[in-house]
């Protein structure tokens, strides 16, 4: 067996809540996590399928094998019992350590008693919305079957998370992360740190996912969320214990359904360096605020008196505060944490607003490629089109919906891309949704949005809500440029940063203010953007971007995959 360090050079270090390992060049872990040999995954035929398929047109890049198996079952994360989602027996699921243009083939096996999808967040799947796990692109897996996985972090390095797609699972679990780490020659601006950790942050229900689901289809929105949790954990469970003077790295992402979360430890500064897969000028944060579906990664040095201090995760912006905590153990502490949690940061939604405009990229920093991140000059090009999306919370037909520019996305039965792909008429529509807010009554369709392949496009995120809000686009990161307080106006564009934005997959954007981003369309799919905050996602805040080329080439996208499932009007159609 070839381990990381032997192929790659470098140390892939352990996971904050579980060992390093999931899987190895050319083998797989079975449930129980001990080694499968490739040829009896071969003897069923579907990792093979999944290796000769055109999909993965980089034979020189390493092929990395799993097999997840998604099942009920019952913990106490919040101290009652309840149902959640396991991957492999695990909560939260198997973390995915693997390197820039990596080729993974993950064969996912449902024993659920509903269909099922994962989705995975922030890699770009560059030329390959086939792999999304969304169900505008992919038809779910039925119960007791299961699909292959085939997809790579292409030209890409950061912390990213997974988690299940299909109706409100994601309340149950059935979340982890991906770190990608970049190739050998390709240097970082900061020295290899003493110790890699993953924290998974998030509110928590007591309340199962199903139920929850049923609430919101019966027209209700959801309550305020009971807890939080940090890698499954709460009040002072959870403790690393890690060595005095040592400088480690913590990968901190928001995995929650509604909030903001603040993530800080006592006693302790930490140098921010990489935003979802952007190194970025290295400015010092007693805290960070990580909002719904966001990552960072942090450095923090131990250089305070040898005792233990906390590490804690608190909700923002709410008028109850929700709070999960942790341990950061001094391996030579003989003093244990006592006294009340480190407070909260004292400034509200203009102080976060003013932290943000801090994060920028480091212009002299390579990513996943050689060339510095300053090489692309995207300040200097002009858009194409300008697209205004205003979130809103109406009520149609007497029940809580969400909606973007007056229109609540609704779920058709065939996969988007499906229907595109085979020409299926009536499945969605290019029309209903137009790119600029109407003031109209609000109606329900399955909206998408057309563009072309290689528009240069800006989109203004308009909230005229009292509700943070965070909005993902799958298949992209883009420029967040601009932020701003009440509406937006093409003026605004003056306060635009067109020099050292960063990028990253997901952005807030505070109440009743806007949020402006830069997106190169150089990635041919059919793509989701959507609200990261569940409950609005499944409620309607979401459409899809079908950003298109006349010209079908392999260059531009790759084929549908052999093994793609087939479901409503796309059933019997050959491919």
């Amino acid at each position: 067996m070839v381990s990381r360090k032997d192929k790659f050079g470098l140390n892939i270090p352990h996971s904050a809540h579980q060992p390093m390992g999931k899987a190895v060049v050319f083998c797989c872990r079975s449930k129980m996590g001990k080694p499968v040999l490739l040829h009896s995954l071969l003897l069923s035929g579907l990792l093979l399928l999944a290796v000769l398929d055109v999909s993965l047109v980089n034979a020189d890049d390493p092929y990395r094998f799993y097999t997840w198996t998604v099942t009920y079952g019952t913990i106490s994360p919040l101290g009652a019992p309840q149902q959640v989602i396991l991957i492999n027996g695990q909560f939260p699921g198997p973390q995915l350590d693997v390197v820039t243009n990596d080729n993974l083939v993950l064969n996912l096996i449902n024993k659920l008693d509903v269909p099922f999808l994962l989705t995975w967040n922030g890699i770009k799947q560059r030329k390959n919305s086939w792999q999304d796990g969304v169900l505008g692109t992919n038809c779910p897996i039925p119960p007791g079957s299961n699909y292959t996985y085939n997809f790579q972090p292409k030209d890409q390095i950061g912390s990213f998370t997974y988690f299940p797609s299909t109706g409100f699972h994601r309340a149950a679990g059935g979340y982890g992360a991906i770190n990608v780490y970049q190739r050998p020659r390709i240097p970082v601006p900061y020295a290899t740190p003493d110790g890699d950790f993953t924290l998974l942050v998030g509110d928590w229900y007591k309340t199962g996912h199903k139920a929850l689901q049923a609430s919101l289809d019966s027209g209700k929105s959801l309550p305020f969320p009971d807890g939080v949790l940090i890698n499954g954990h709460t009040q002072a469970t959870f403790s690393l214990a890690l060595s005095t003077g040592k400088t480690y790295k913590f990968r901190v992402s928001n995995v929650g359904l509604k909030n903001t979360l603040n993530f800080r430890i006592q006693g302790h500064t930490m140098k921010l360096i990489e935003v979802e897969g952007s190194h970025v000028v290295q400015n010092m944060y007693d805290s960070l605020d990580v909002h719904v579906g966001q990552s960072v990664n942090v450095l923090v040095t131990l250089n305070q008196a040898p005792k233990d201090y906390y590490i804690v995760a608190s909700t923002r912006f709410t008028p109850k505060k929700l709070v999960a905590s942790g341990v950061l153990h001094y391996t030579n502490s003989k003093t244990p944490v006592s006294g009340p949690l480190p407070a909260e940061p004292s400034y509200q939604l203009h102080g976060s607003m003013e932290q943000a405009r801090t994060y920028r990229w480091n212009l002299t920093a390579n990513a996943a490629r050689p060339n510095p991140q300053g090489s692309f000059h995207y300040g200097k090009i002009t858009t194409t089109k300008t697209i205004v999306l205003s979130n809103s919370a109406p009520l149609i037909n007497g029940k809580q919906r969400y909606a973007v520019n007056g229109v609540s996305y609704v779920n058709a039965d065939t996969p988007l891309k499906l229907a595109d792909y085979f020409n299926i008429p009536g499945v969605f529509s290019t029309s209903s949704l137009q790119t600029v807010p109407n003031g109209g009554a609000a109606t329900v369709a399955t909206s998408v949005i057309p563009t072309s392949l290689h528009d240069f496009i800006e989109v203004v995120f308009q909230n005229d809500e009292n509700a943070m809000q965070s909005w993902h686009l799958d298949g992209y990161d883009f420029w967040v440029v601009g932020f701003g307080s009440g509406q937006w106006a093409p003026a605004k564009r003056s306060t635009y940063n067109l020099v050292d934005a960063l990028t990253r997959h997901t952005t807030q954007v505070y109440p009743n203010s806007w949020t402006a981003i830069l997106v190169s369309l150089d990635n041919q799919g059919m793509w989701n953007m959507r609200s990261a905050i569940w409950e609005r996602q499944y409620l309607g805040q979401q459409f899809y971007l079908r950003v298109w080329s006349a010209v079908q080439s392999l260059a531009n996208e790759y084929f549908i995959p052999t093994n793609a499932l087939l479901c409503g009007k796309a059933v019997g159609k050959s491919h």
